[in-house]
């Protein structure tokens, strides 16, 4: 087994607390997780060098923001997932709810190969509710959003793409009665000006707990505009 990188982590797990309650077993399942991803990290580049200090604020807090604004879902689709923020973190809270046992599921959606074979090794560490499609986001995203048995409530994403290109990636899963929630920072109003240039979207624009600029926006409905029929 390699040994854990030499990262000095200077928060810990309680900061959780200000944004989510997680119990002790999510907890301890998110420990093995950020353990993961330090031992990782000497490998291969999966967050910002810059941000692993306060690892537990900057990803673990920041990411159980989209779970609390996902108003109950239990079925996910984490776009764009990388080293797993928010998706990871979102299934393994949602393993604490006795509710979801059973019913809760995370869809990850990755195209590299190395992150894929990171995500995998997490879920496969901590048992939490997550499938990774090692696929591009437009090859899935209709099938996932479409599938009738299991029907997705949520898709996330952060740090992917502008707000433009996100609306189109989750227009299919919000056409099928999905929320949106993308975490944005600090030009978040920019990239929503953009954004309705193409698409008309009701959207509830929510403070961030871990950084006063950022946002987390949220989305009930996305239609292309010049579309027509009901959406």
């Amino acid at each position: 087994m390699s040994r854990p990188a030499a990262v000095s982590v200077t928060d810990s797990p309680q900061v959780l607390h200000d944004v989510f309650p997680v119990s002790r077993e999510t907890e301890e399942r998110l420990r093995i997780y950020v353990d993961l991803l330090l031992r990782w990290q000497k490998a291969q580049n999966l967050v910002a060098p810059s941000t692993l200090p306060d690892v537990w604020r900057r990803h673990v807090a920041d990411s159980l923001q989209v779970l609390k604004a996902g108003e109950g879902a239990r079925q996910w689709v984490d776009l764009g997932s990388g080293a797993g923020f928010p998706g990871l973190v979102t299934a393994i809270a949602l393993m604490q709810d006795a509710k979801s046992q059973g019913d809760a599921h995370v869809h990850m959606v990755e195209s590299n190969q190395r992150k894929v074979a990171f995500l995998r090794a997490v879920i496969r560490e901590t048992g939490c509710p997550a499938t990774v499609h090692a696929e591009r986001i437009e090859a899935v995203a209709e099938d996932l959003a479409s599938s009738g048995a299991t029907p997705i409530q949520a898709v996330s994403a952060r740090a992917l793409a502008d707000l433009s290109v996100l609306c189109g990636f989750a227009e299919p899963f919000v056409r099928h009665g999905a929320l949106a929630i993308f975490h944005k920072g600090k030009n978040f109003r920019e990239e929503v000006a953009q954004a309705s240039h193409a698409f008309d979207f009701d959207m509830v624009e929510q403070n961030s707990l871990i950084d006063p600029d950022s946002r987390l926006l949220i989305l009930k409905r996305i239609r292309p505009r010049g579309a027509t029929g009901k959406g």
